[in-house]
């Protein structure tokens, strides 16, 4: 297991120093960050797999082993899942609908308030996740 975790940081690493350098010698050419792009996903993804994999078994082991254990794992887990990919939505949200309510109101400025509610719904998303997380917070 920990060298499954030391090749995913070496490779983070080696990543991360293939970009600084892509950066400093200011190359805008999308074939070499496309290349670095598949390489991270195609090395990176079955690394995390096998860790996961690897530690399964033995959170499965512990789960099993001491006092009476109820799903309250499950339920963190749940509500940790539930802000964070309401989070990611609603940043992937306002990204689209605010660099698009910019152009509009650049174009015609009468629309502000109209722009400002796609907003606000789609900030909205977020909230909603952190309602969901608190009532299964309170459930647990």
């Amino acid at each position: 297991m920990k060298i499954i975790l030391a090749l995913m940081i070496l490779f983070v690493m080696s990543t991360i120093a293939f970009g600084v350098k892509l950066y400093v010698k200011n190359e805008q050419s999308s074939g070499s960050l496309k290349k670095l792009l598949i390489a991270n996903i195609t090395g990176f993804a079955p690394l995390a797999a096998m860790a996961i994999l690897l530690l399964v078994p033995d959170l499965v082991f512990a789960a099993t082993e001491g006092a009476p254990s109820s799903s309250s794992g499950l339920g963190y887990i749940a509500a940790a899942l539930s802000t964070g990919m309401a989070t990611i939505g609603a940043g992937y949200a306002v990204g689209a609908v605010g660099s698009s309510a910019l152009g509009a109101v650049s174009e015609d400025e009468k629309i502000l308030g109209k722009t400002l509610i796609f907003v606000g719904l789609a900030e909205g998303i977020a909230i909603y996740g952190l309602i969901i997380s608190i009532l299964i917070l309170g459930r647990l």
